[in-house]
């Protein structure tokens, strides 16, 4: 078991599944190191932080673009000078893109590398020669259940976050076998009520407005989890030091469809969600 102690780094915790993370993990006593490009919503979250229950918690607020390297090595600098007994890092920030393959750019798909998988790769390299230096740390990565599955629509997106799937996956075994204090969990949200789809950017070669607003609709009907019901669940990962962290029924079930029929998923996954989406799934 791992304890929720310490000081935590998290980025994208301006909103979403990183705010709902940093106010939990405050509760709970620890110190945070807060990091997002939105410096007001940071701001705003630390002074809610401040004036509740958690009056005792060292907050420092630190705006950072997760897609430049520079950045992330200069918060990784900050906080641990803020926060000596930091332990926990959670690599939250990530973006979406709304598009087929062929209506996306390459500029635009290395937009999104840059920031949902070299995002990761990155502050798990700034953090990691700290967090060793812990008798006891933890590492959380942000994948998704489109780390496990890939549906049409979202070529970018999986390629990404399969890539962070993969590379905690191999970093998790690396620390493993050296005996490292450093654990790490990878995260894979199901549908989680956030603003990432509103907020998306649309490819290039997608002229139809109506088409965005179903696509961004049909994300909102299915997102069912809350940001602090995945937060809490994502504690509960931490403290029990486990491997792959699963949000949602929506997320189980799709990772035990794909055990099943790992190439031919897609089918019933498309019938299924189709009956949701009418509201007679069963």
């Amino acid at each position: 078991m791992t304890a929720i102690r310490g000081a935590a780094a998290i980025t994208g915790a301006a909103s979403g599944i990183g705010r709902a993370l940093a106010i939990e993990l405050a509760s709970r006593g620890c110190d945070l190191a807060l990091a997002d490009r939105d410096e007001a919503g940071l701001k705003t979250l630390a002074a809610e932080i401040g004036q509740g229950l958690d009056k005792a918690r060292k907050v420092s607020v630190h705006r950072v673009d997760v897609g430049e390297a520079s950045d992330i090595a200069q918060f990784a600098q900050e906080a641990v000078a803020a926060h000596p007994a930091l332990n926990i890092l959670v690599n939250n920030a990530g973006v979406a893109l709304l598009g087929q393959f062929e209506e996306i750019d390459q500029a635009q798909m290395e937009w999104l590398f840059d920031i949902n998988f070299w995002g990761v790769v990155h502050g798990t390299r700034a953090f990691l020669p700290h967090l060793k230096t812990r008798s006891e740390a933890h590492i959380v990565n942000l994948s998704s259940i489109f780390g496990i599955i890939a549906p049409p629509g979202q070529a970018t997106y999986a390629a990404a976050k399969f890539a962070v799937r993969g590379f905690s996956e191999s970093v998790r075994h690396e620390l493993a076998v050296a005996g490292s204090p450093v654990k790490l969990s990878v995260v894979h949200p199901g549908g989680v009520a956030t603003a990432i789809a509103r907020s998306s950017r649309t490819g290039v070669g997608v002229t139809d407005n109506a088409r965005r607003a179903q696509m961004i609709d049909r994300f909102e009907n299915a997102a069912k989890t809350s940001p602090k019901d995945a937060a809490l669940r994502i504690i509960r990962g931490i403290e029990r030091n486990e491997p792959r962290i699963l949000i949602g029924n929506d997320a189980r079930f799709m990772d035990l469809l794909q055990r099943f029929r790992p190439g031919t998923y897609w089918a019933p996954l498309q019938r299924r969600l189709e009956k949701m989406a009418k509201g007679t799934a069963k």
